[in-house]
């Protein structure tokens, strides 16, 4: 099952989040992920997709780009891109509890992220946008439950 993919873009409108980790997941439903695995991918999809929303583009909507593939070994790839404002750095925006957006947010997104997929990458430009690029094996579990 190696090869398929799809690519979304949808403005940065809050009401579009969930419409994003439903298309994940649904997408990732063929690799016959748990219920666990599924939680973990939408959970990191609605982090990425929040991120676009609130810190790339803060007093506007952008774009917000979605791709996901399937690559070998029932491995899921997700990348979530923006072409808003950029991430001073990264390396500071990834500490647990640091935000740039106000005082209702938890600065966390990055830390559920981690804690759920096998790995994230964060590239960012100032001025250009950010990409995470988020990556899950999916269990090769026994089937005849």
């Amino acid at each position: 099952m190696n090869n398929n993919k799809f690519t979304l873009r949808i403005p940065s409108r809050s009401s579009n989040e969930s419409f994003a980790r439903v298309t994940v997941a649904a997408f990732a439903a063929q690799l016959d992920p748990t219920l666990e695995e599924i939680s973990d991918i939408k959970t990191s999809v609605s982090e990425a997709v929040t991120n676009c929303n609130v810190h790339a583009y803060p007093k506007s909507i952008g774009m917000v780009y979605i791709s996901c593939e399937i690559l070998k070994d029932n491995v899921i790839k997700i990348k979530v891109r923006d072409k808003g404002c950029g991430i001073a750095d990264i390396e500071q925006a990834r500490q647990p509890l640091f935000t740039t957006g106000g005082e209702e947010r938890a600065g966390l997104g990055f830390a559920v992220m981690e804690s759920m997929m096998d790995s994230v990458r964060v590239s960012s430009k100032q001025g250009k946008g950010t990409i995470i690029t988020m990556k899950k094996k999916i269990s090769q579990k026994d089937n005849a439950r």
